[in-house]
């Protein structure tokens, strides 16, 4: 046995001085260990050969099981680092170069030739970071628009799964995508439609736990739920950080929207709602129903809020509630105004 241990390594040694590759020098050990393990499964007892090395296969099976757990384990180890690696990279924040690809100039040359966006515009929306809370019937227009837009960190949020009967609104997901979760159909949808953009998804609920630490890695808020807790929580804590918060909601025919943004002088969603409804006068869209291209009409409007809150375009819909009636083809808007003693902004 040590003859051919000597013989193993002045090959791996003269292998070495050749300058030949690892996996040469290993693919060449690995030929000997088959060669002289075939030698003693084939040879007889007594064998001058097998007397030469080691008299038995038995102690060439224990090395070479040594051998081959330790490849694994080594071969397992490289993987959880590789794992671990990709993970602090998509943990990283991203930081984007000032100078656009040829592509990215071609793609968004309708928006750099717009006078209150321009070159500086879109390298604000490239910078910017925003978040939509929910990948439903606002959500899933907001989240088209954005990525196509060039908004260069999206996070979505959303413990939901793809059903059927969301797809008559929810025009982000495919059949295909059916019982899959909403924020990966989503992101797959985004990329799709932009790979120049980050997506960034997070498969669960919006709880207390999470959401200051969440929001503040986001510049604006886009809230596209349809129950009132997440809204109120959504609220108090973008208005604790002084994040806007652009809030959109449906009712069979009519979308409303608005921006919360009290830290710049607006009211806050609680000052306009002080309390949720009670049970059954805010029924849902699937107590309700709500015409499918509705929410494409209001989610739309929400992603053009967080264009505009990105560049500094045109004035946003703070103090401002905006109402589309789809039936009569009417909008209307109504001033909104900071209710004093609101407990979330002050009033």
């Amino acid at each position: 046995m040590l003859l051919v241990l000597i013989i193993a390594g002045a090959l791996w040694g003269i292998g070495h001085l050749m300058g030949a590759p690892k996996r040469a020098r290993l693919v060449m050990l690995g030929l000997l260990f088959a060669a002289v393990l075939g030698l003693h499964l084939v040879l007889p007892d007594g064998h001058p050969v097998r007397l030469a090395t080691g008299e038995s296969a038995a102690p060439w099976l224990i090395l070479g099981g040594g051998v081959a757990l330790g490849l694994v384990y080594r071969a397992g180890l490289a993987r959880l680092r590789r794992r671990a690696a990709r993970s602090e990279a998509a943990a990283a924040p991203v930081v984007r170069g000032d100078r656009f690809s040829d592509a990215e100039l071609d793609r968004y040359a309708r928006h750099i030739v717009l006078r209150e966006i321009g070159g500086p515009g879109q390298k604000a929306l490239r910078q910017g970071r925003v978040l939509v809370i929910g990948a439903g019937g606002l959500g899933a227009p907001a989240l088209q628009y954005l990525a196509a837009a060039g908004v260069g960190t999206i996070g979505v949020i959303d413990d939901d799964l793809v059903e059927n009967a969301n797809l008559q609104r929810q025009v982000i997901h495919r059949d295909r995508d059916i019982g899959m979760a909403k924020v990966f159909s989503a992101k797959a949808a985004m990329l799709a439609q932009n790979p120049h953009v980050t997506v960034k998804p997070y498969h669960r609920r919006l709880d207390p736990e999470i959401a200051e630490d969440l929001f503040g890695e986001y510049d604006v808020i886009l809230d596209g739920t349809d129950n009132f807790d997440t809204r109120y929580l959504a609220n108090r804590v973008a208005a604790a950080l002084g994040k806007p918060l652009v809030s959109g909601a449906l009712s069979q025919w009519e979308g409303q929207l608005s921006v919360f943004d009290p830290a710049r002088g607006s009211p806050c969603y609680q000052c306009i709602f002080p309390q949720a409804p009670a049970a059954g006068l805010a029924p849902s869209c699937a107590e309700a129903g709500v015409l499918g291209p509705l929410p494409g009409v209001v989610g739309a409007m929400m992603a053009i809020e967080a264009v505009k809150l990105l560049t500094g375009a045109g004035a946003a819909l703070r103090g401002e509630m905006l109402i589309y009636d789809a039936l009569w083809g009417e909008t209307r808007r109504i001033a909104l105004k900071p209710r004093p003693g609101c407990p979330v902004c002050g009033g």
